[in-house]
């Protein structure tokens, strides 16, 4: 099979607004066809998630999520600093947002929306769980909540899970399990 040539050039570069986390933009693009369209996109610097298990109980947050206009039930997750490595982005988060340091295994690394951001989420797998507790960020109010490992499996299979990234890291821990 021989692969096309779907890649799109970009002709001029337009910021829209920068904030604290993330940039919105505006490119003119070249499309293979020789046609011009815009693209806009959100600039992410990245995220990690945590799935974490003790005992046979996932660790979930409870947290009002702002866009959505209520809360969800997630895996521990949070921001990339700047500079900072994803393994140490993810004990940081888990100890803030749980009480909790673990040994970690990387699951995967995976585009959250690609067709407007460029944000990608490093997912990982916390095993061994010890009480080391860093507070929570100022503006982070959430709650934790722990659910048997089992019932979890069957929610993300069931797709009960609202939030993409906990279906698909506890499905990677089930299929790391196999």
């Amino acid at each position: 099979m021989i692969k096309k040539d779907f890649q799109e050039k970009c002709l001029s570069e337009e910021t829209i607004f920068r904030g604290k986390i993330i940039g919105v933009y505006k490119d003119t693009v070249a499309l293979p066809n020789g046609e011009k369209a815009a693209r806009e996109f959100v600039k992410h610097p990245g995220a990690v998630a945590v799935v974490a298990i003790k005992e046979e109980g996932l660790l979930l947050v409870r947290q009002y999520r702002y866009p959505l206009k209520g809360d969800l039930l997630e895996i521990p997750a949070g921001k990339l600093d700047a500079g900072e490595a994803p393994g140490d982005c993810a004990l940081r988060e888990l100890r803030e947002e749980t009480g909790y340091r673990g040994d970690l295994t990387t699951l995967g690394a995976y585009y959250s929306s690609p067709g407007f951001s460029d944000e990608v989420v490093h997912i990982f797998w916390a095993r061994n769980l010890v009480w080391d507790p860093l507070g929570p960020d100022a503006d982070e109010f959430l709650e934790v909540e722990v659910i048997p490992w089992q019932e979890a499996l069957q929610m993300a299979a069931k797709g009960q899970f609202r939030d993409a990234k906990t279906a698909l890291g506890i499905l990677l821990v089930q299929g790391a399990l196999k």
